[in-house]
């Protein structure tokens, strides 16, 4: 662990203020920078003081749409600091450095039962709080860690793994319980549709599994990035037909899975163009409620399968903490920008008008300039 995060700890454990800086979702495209009270804990919760927050495609998804009412504060890929304990707490104590799952199930309804943990009211009741109507609050200095989640959803990040390696918890969880659901088989190609952040993860644990994974996106930089960590079988989009590439690899039979790694419906017909009679394609990104257009013979007649998974899952919780902390993925290195708090909106337009040389953009309430790329933060 980097002397400046060691630093952060101690200084967290060490005093908490009355007010703290939050971007307050207000509605429709509404985010603003407001001064709120820091949260109040109960026996059995933690107070974190937030070190990185990751912004996830979810989240601007809802401030996009308007989809929920407010105010809320957003943000749920979240690293910090115990800066407070509950009394009945016994696992964890000020200093501790820790992530935690905003969501966790009952593990005894139907849903849980079923293994489909993401139906399941209390998983869908969030636990983490950084005030008003509970929604992550990963953007804002502290937040409040309820008791169910300190008690089944919260992780001590080891010596040796940043702040920033850690908060990819959720969203590798998220990306396995996708590969899962996807029931590769040794030797399988897969095509991935985007290469963002997520599509890198998801490439990766495809190939992980046993896959040959094809990676295509818009945009060469990216696609260089995929590179790098391994993803050597790339489709420039842009230039590229993906589909009859895809064919050409494949002996002309098209893959025999896809996954749509980028939101919208737009793709939807061309990941099931590219997979092959008897393929499956995930839809990994289409969390906003809508219509696309399909050829339902695809999937009648060439008995091609469209798959959906959304949220994490707590049966892999454990696996993505030891991906992770393990270190299996340097995830830093799908961080392209880093920004401060106070230039949190800043960092929240450019998440969701993403450029050609931006990744995982996260917000760092510790901070003390606008922002930086590529490298340390300040």
């Amino acid at each position: 662990m980097a002397m400046a995060e060691q630093l952060v700890s101690k200084e967290a454990a060490r005093t908490v203020p009355s007010t703290m800086l939050a971007a307050v979702y207000h509605g429709l495209n509404d985010v603003r920078l407001q001064t709120v009270p820091v949260p109040s804990i109960g026996p059995g919760e933690l107070l974190v003081r937030v070190h990185t927050c990751g912004i996830c495609g979810t989240d601007l998804k809802k401030i996009a749409t308007g989809s929920h009412s407010a105010p809320r504060i957003f943000g749920h890929e979240t690293s910090g600091t115990v800066a407070a304990a509950g009394g009945a707490v016994r696992d964890f104590k000020p200093g501790d450095r820790v992530i935690f799952f905003h969501h966790i199930p009952c593990a005894e309804c139907f849903y849980c039962r079923h293994k489909t943990f993401a139906q399941c009211e209390t998983y869908k009741k969030v636990g983490v709080t950084a005030g008003f109507e509970p929604s992550g609050g990963g953007f804002a200095e502290y937040v409040r860690v309820m008791d169910w989640i300190v008690d089944r959803g919260t992780v001590l990040i080891p010596e040796g793994v940043s702040f920033e390696q850690a908060c990819f918890v959720e969203p590798v969880n998220t990306c396995m319980k996708g590969i899962e659901a996807l029931r590769l088989s040794q030797g399988e190609t897969v095509l991935v549709i985007g290469q963002g952040p997520i599509g890198i993860i998801l490439s990766a644990l495809a190939q992980r599994a046993g896959a040959t994974v094809i990676t295509s996106d818009l945009y060469e930089q990216r696609l260089t990035i995929s590179l790098t960590l391994g993803l050597k079988n790339t489709i420039n989009a842009s230039r590229t037909d993906v589909v009859q590439e895809v064919r050409r690899q494949t002996e002309g039979r098209g893959a025999d899975a896809a996954i749509l790694a980028v939101g919208g419906n737009g793709l939807i017909r061309t990941a099931m163009d590219a997979v092959r009679p008897g393929g499956r394609v995930l839809l990994f990104a289409q969390t906003v409620r809508g219509e696309a257009t399909i050829d339902p013979a695809a999937v009648c007649v060439d008995e091609k399968t469209l798959l959906g998974s959304y949220s994490a899952s707590v049966d892999l919780q454990g696996a993505a903490v030891e991906f992770v902390m393990g270190r299996e993925m340097d995830l830093e290195r799908l961080i392209s920008h880093r920004f401060s708090l106070s230039h949190g909106l800043e960092a929240l337009h450019l998440a969701a008008h993403p450029q050609a040389d931006s990744m995982k953009i996260v917000v760092q309430p510790g901070m003390s300039s606008q922002r930086t790329r590529e490298g340390n933060p300040e």
